[in-house]
């Protein structure tokens, strides 16, 4: 600590993301990264970007990049904004969005930076906490709030919450903004961009860091009525008015205009994530229903702590969130390829209890 630090610093507890590890032959599921790799229009299109240009600023309205996301979504070009990862936007919304005179509302299991924002931001939350069986009860998102955030697929289980419980608490908030975060919706949720022209209250958060597989490329959207973006643009310009290179933008712009590629990764993965789920099922463990990339396992035998210490001797990382009261005895498992999959099948026979 330094005295020369602003005071909320000193109580910020910052997010800590997915190691990424320097082992040789390492099988990586521990951050929800795509085993796929981008488009290879999205490579060819920031590999033709690298020329003189870069010595000029990128577009800070990213318009090209923001036109072929409004066509994909099918709303207008103003119902779009662009920031440095989906993280950023979330930053923006919560900076943006979020009331001061009421506490902010998500999941006790969810993602792990909406508190954190909250903190440094000055905004206080309360935790609504998931049913026994990991589902989100919208009906339980009731009292003075200065604004709702779900992520649906939820962070961390995996679990989809469907459209119509969406609409039904769209329905009863009207007066604050509803955030819903679909990190991972490409993997088998339901979009709530459709709701977007009947409730100007909703902002859909969305990245190419997982479906599209450009997590170092970093960037993410946000999509909702233009009252809302006009906010989020207020504060990204009072912040950073140039957040994406130019090769984000164009790589992005090419990666969203592949749906072919799109739909052939997501569907290899979800197989794969279906097939692993009944293999894990089979050696005794409990799997939540994903829609996801990844999975939430629980072993009723043997903790997640030991699973994970084994598997790390084995070069296999899997995310393990012991400081998570609920879900400190269960282990987040990225789906990878078929191989890789088969080797975490292969080190849990030797480590599992027969």
């Amino acid at each position: 600590m330094s005295r020369f630090w602003n005071q909320r610093v000193h109580t910020l507890k910052p997010y800590i993301p997915g190691e990424q590890p320097r082992m040789a032959k390492l099988v990586k599921l521990n951050t929800n990264e795509s085993p796929y790799g981008p488009s290879p229009r999205a490579l060819e299109a920031i590999k033709a970007s690298a020329d003189d240009t870069l010595r000029l600023y990128p577009d800070p309205t990213a318009l090209a990049l923001r036109t072929a996301i409004a066509a994909q979504a099918n709303v207008p070009v103003e119902c779009i904004f662009v920031g440095n990862g989906s993280d950023e936007v979330l930053a923006h919304t919560f900076r943006a969005l979020f009331q001061d005179d009421a506490p902010v509302l998500f999941s006790d299991v969810t993602y792990g930076f909406y508190p954190i924002y909250c903190q440094l931001f000055g905004l206080t939350y309360r935790t609504i906490p998931l049913r026994d069986d990991f589902t989100i009860a919208t009906e339980d998102y009731e009292g003075p709030t200065g604004g709702i955030i779900i992520a649906n697929p939820n962070a961390n289980t995996g679990i989809s919450l469907p459209l119509p419980a969406i609409e039904s608490l769209l329905q009863r908030v009207s007066e604050q903004v509803v955030v819903i975060d679909e990190a991972y919706v490409d993997f088998g949720g339901e979009s709530a961009i459709s709701l977007i022209d009947r409730y100007p209250n909703l902002l859909v958060i969305r990245t190419f860091s997982k479906s599209s597989g450009l997590a170092g490329l970093r960037v993410g959207y946000a999509i909702g009525s233009p009252p809302l973006i006009e906010g989020l643009t207020r504060v990204k310009d009072s912040f950073n008015s140039y957040p994406l290179s130019r090769p984000a933008q164009v790589g992005a712009e090419a990666s969203i205009r592949d749906e072919a590629w799109l739909k052939q990764t997501t569907a290899r993965i979800i197989t794969t994530r279906e097939r692993i789920i009944t293999a894990l099922q089979k050696r005794g463990m409990e799997v939540l229903p994903s829609t996801a990339n990844f999975i939430l396992v629980h072993h009723p035998s043997c903790s997640a702590a030991h699973i994970f210490t084994a598997l790390r001797e084995r070069a296999i990382i899997v995310r393990h969130q012991g400081d998570s009261p609920r879900i400190s005895d269960w282990l987040r498992i990225t789906i990878g390829t078929d191989e890789e999959m088969d080797s975490l099948l292969t080190a849990l026979d030797d480590i599992l209890p027969r």
